[in-house]
């Protein structure tokens, strides 16, 4: 059987090895440098794999938050909050009304 933690591709970066956190910083930089709202995400393994489409947003988007720190302490308090999902970082791009950049910063175990 295949390892499906391995195998299971989300957003953005998901074929690099999993991020550091100097890493997440400065893609972190590079979205609030854009001028883009951030927004959290997460859901859980076994959820994600039957409803890949859907996650359960963190809060509201952080509308012009320039704020490194206030975005790592988010995503901090997310990941105690649900220490079994998966959790996302999205850049919301207000010019294209779209997503300019999402990627997977927690990893959970798989289920089943």
């Amino acid at each position: 059987m295949e390892d499906v933690r391995v195998t299971r591709r989300y957003e953005t970066f998901s074929y690099l090895p999993p991020m550091d956190d100097e890493q997440v910083r400065s893609q972190i930089e590079y979205m609030i440098g854009q001028g883009w709202n951030l927004g959290i995400e997460h859901t859980r393994p076994t959820l994600a794999r039957a409803l890949s489409h859907f996650w359960h947003m963190w809060k509201l988007p952080f509308f012009g938050e320039d704020s490194v720190e206030v975005i790592l302490s988010e995503l901090e308090l997310c990941r105690r909050a649900y220490p079994d999902h998966h959790i996302r970082l999205i850049g919301y791009d207000n010019y294209t009304q779209s997503q300019g950049l999402a990627f997977v910063v927690h990893r959970a175990r798989e289920e089943g």
